[in-house]
């Protein structure tokens, strides 16, 4: 197989940091689209593969990134929908069998044999394993590359290829819209996607954090009402009030809390991964019949209807620019929280 060969940033093991890192992709077949990396967006997920920190899977060296928006630079020769100058996106799949329920259903993110994900998966067509966006350039099959809405900032929609669809999905899912009560669990990447796609949707949102400094940010972002949750007769106020709750949150907290907020039949849905399980007492779904859900991005058709959908409505991330050197000091802040809310690597500077 012919070869290209670019550059990006990689960690060659959980304990070091990311430093610049020469490799090769496949060069574009009948069917691939070959895009240049405009910018890239930085998800807590990069840091949590990059250190090794879920279950030992990490395969080094790791490019992250999965957050993609570039230029059409080649495509192949079977290759519909794009040609050279295009704006294009990729998240965070690249492959799948597409011949499982779940591929046929437009849901390749649950393939059942396994969805090839954009980094840190097997690489099943050139060998060894992916490599994601914090690099130059990258090569994808024409059904995992995204359009882009021309009228949308282009750094800014870098995050919506994950934080974007993360938080879209299960409001779809779980049809919210006018008349439904919703809350959104936390004010980070995800959390705050989750405001702007709740109020678009029409619903009365409100915002659960620890953080009273958040409350102004969380108005802007489309939140009706800010709740502090360790208020505990303010939370005991709303105690069966909402239809439809999505928790954003990474760090360990209680679930009950945000269980007892919901009417009959409604959904808690996570979208957040804390770190260790969670307990969760029983009854508090058995008598009024709630739910508790987990959702994970979209599949490529969906994700193209969110790209459409905020297109439609002017709806981006609010980012922070990096240059790709300084992505070390952009993981350490985000773990202090210290980003609105987003921050997104512009290429050029690689």
């Amino acid at each position: 197989m012919a070869m290209i060969s670019t550059r990006g940033y990689a960690a060659h093991s959980g304990k070091d940091d990311l430093k610049p890192f020469s490799f090769e992709r496949r060069d574009p077949g009948p069917d691939d689209v070959q895009i240049d990396i405009l910018y890239c967006g930085v998800c807590h997920s990069d840091i949590h593969t990059a250190r090794n920190e879920w279950g030992g899977s990490t395969k080094y060296p790791c490019v992250p990134g999965h957050e993609i928006v570039g230029r059409v630079v080649k495509v192949g020769r079977n290759v519909k929908g794009f040609k050279d100058g295009d704006l294009a996106a990729v998240g965070c799949m690249v492959d799948s069998c597409g011949q499982c329920e779940s591929c046929k259903a437009d849901m390749e993110q649950f393939c059942e044999p396994g969805a090839t994900f954009t980094y840190n998966s097997e690489d099943k067509m050139s060998g060894g394993h992916t490599y994601g966006g914090y690099s130059k350039t990258i090569v994808v099959d024409q059904d995992f590359v995204l359009q882009v809405p021309k009228n949308l900032d282009t750094a800014a929609t870098a995050p919506l290829l994950c934080a974007g669809i993360t938080t879209y999905s299960p409001l779809r899912q779980w049809k919210v819209g006018k008349g439904k009560k919703v809350g959104v669990v936390g004010l980070g990447g995800l959390g705050h996607m989750a405001l702007k796609f709740a109020n678009a949707f029409g619903a009365e949102v409100s915002l659960f954090t620890t953080s009273p400094g958040k409350a102004e940010d969380a108005r802007r972002l489309g939140a009706h009402e800010v709740v502090l949750s360790k208020d505990e007769d303010e939370m005991t106020k709303r105690h069966k009030k909402f239809d439809f709750i999505i928790d954003t949150v990474s760090a360990k907290h209680d679930l009950g809390a945000y269980l007892n907020l919901l009417k009959r039949d409604g959904v808690l849905t996570m979208v957040g991964v804390p770190p260790e399980p969670v307990a969760v007492n029983v009854f508090s779904l058995l008598f009024p019949r709630r739910q508790l859900a987990g959702s994970l991005i979209g599949g490529i058709k969906e994700t193209q209807e969110m790209l459409d959908f905020c297109g439609e409505r002017g709806i981006i991330c609010d980012i922070e620019k990096i240059a790709m050197n300084q992505i070390n000091e952009a993981y350490e802040r985000m773990l202090k929280s210290d980003v609105k809310y987003r921050f997104v690597i512009d290429m050029a500077t690689l």
